[in-house]
């Protein structure tokens, strides 16, 4: 899946701004059918996302779901109308265990089956919203093939630790470097949560740059305005794009050449660090860079 930086909270419950998301700019939208909906609303906004997603065009945008948790009632009625209509993922709320997602896995897999969908074809983003889940980020990471992302739920979090939620943001610093360990450790992507400020554009961008060098894959938000700033945090630097051009051409020589060893201004270079080389340029893609000459 190509890089993605933003990802966007639309209400399932709101048309306009459902019909609005290829033009806001974010790489990706969350429909939300949890906490942006209300309990008189929730069916509603169910079948109002299961029709946008079959027979809306969303451009090149990715599109996950959020669908309630597994401790409520509306779990089993999310899945079964939403996985039909084939989104690139489901989020899942407050998983505090692996067995949240074995559990949201196999339901899945039932209604793929049942519909005709290669199975593993929507996948899983895991929201660790709970100490509990915070400790047990890599198991959930790591719980089964489908999982592609987890991600952090500040604010549920927050309320989970009996903390307020600062715009410093120490509170959480444990919990992010925890998340984002625990998703590299599996091999899946990893989102910080949502800057509630929407005003406060100065404090999102201190906050994006600190999960930037935090290695976070992105950030979710909450208004199109935060998207840009979002953004120019995780453009990479002239610099950085040069260096992992030769780092790139070095691998390609050295696999023509079948040397084992690469070498790059002088240093020997790992696997892990063309692997990095290979995640930059394809993220300088989306902000214009040109992989032509050095």
């Amino acid at each position: 899946m190509r890089p993605c930086r933003s990802m966007l909270y639309i209400p399932g419950d709101s048309p306009r701004m459902i019909q609005n998301a290829p033009v806001f700019g974010a790489d990706s939208i969350l429909l939300d059918l949890e906490d942006a909906v209300a309990l008189t609303e929730k069916d509603a906004a169910r079948r109002m996302v299961a029709c946008y997603l079959k027979n809306y065009d969303f451009k090149n945008l990715i599109v996950t779901v959020r669908i309630n948790g597994s401790d409520t009632e509306y779990f089993d009625d999310d899945l079964k109308e939403i996985i039909p209509c084939i989104p690139d993922a489901v989020r899942i709320p407050k998983c505090s265990a692996p067995e949240d997602v074995i559990i949201a896995d196999k339901k899945i897999e039932e209604i793929e089956k049942a519909n005709s969908i290669p199975v593993g074809k929507v996948r899983i983003h895991a929201m660790i919203e709970t100490a509990a889940g915070v400790e047990n980020s890599f198991l959930i990471a790591s719980a089964c093939p489908r999982v592609q992302a987890i991600t952090l739920g500040g604010q549920d979090l927050t309320a989970d630790m009996g903390v307020q939620k600062t715009k410093e943001g120490w509170e959480l610093f444990y919990a992010r470097s925890r998340v984002v360990v625990a998703a590299r450790a599996a091999g899946v992507d990893v989102y910080d949560t949502v800057w509630a400020d929407i005003n406060d554009k100065e404090g999102l961008a201190k906050e994006c740059q600190r999960i930037v060098n935090l290695g976070f894959t992105g950030k979710a938000s909450i208004h199109p305005d935060q998207i840009e700033t979002i953004h120019q945090a995780f453009m990479p630097s002239e610099k950085e794009f040069k260096k992992a051009l030769r780092v790139i051409e070095a691998a390609e020589n050295a696999k023509k050449e079948g040397k084992g060893v690469i070498s790059v201004d002088g240093k020997m270079v790992d696997p892990p660090v063309v692997a990095r080389a290979s995640r930059l340029l394809e993220l300088a893609e989306l902000y214009g860079f040109e992989r032509s000459g050095l």
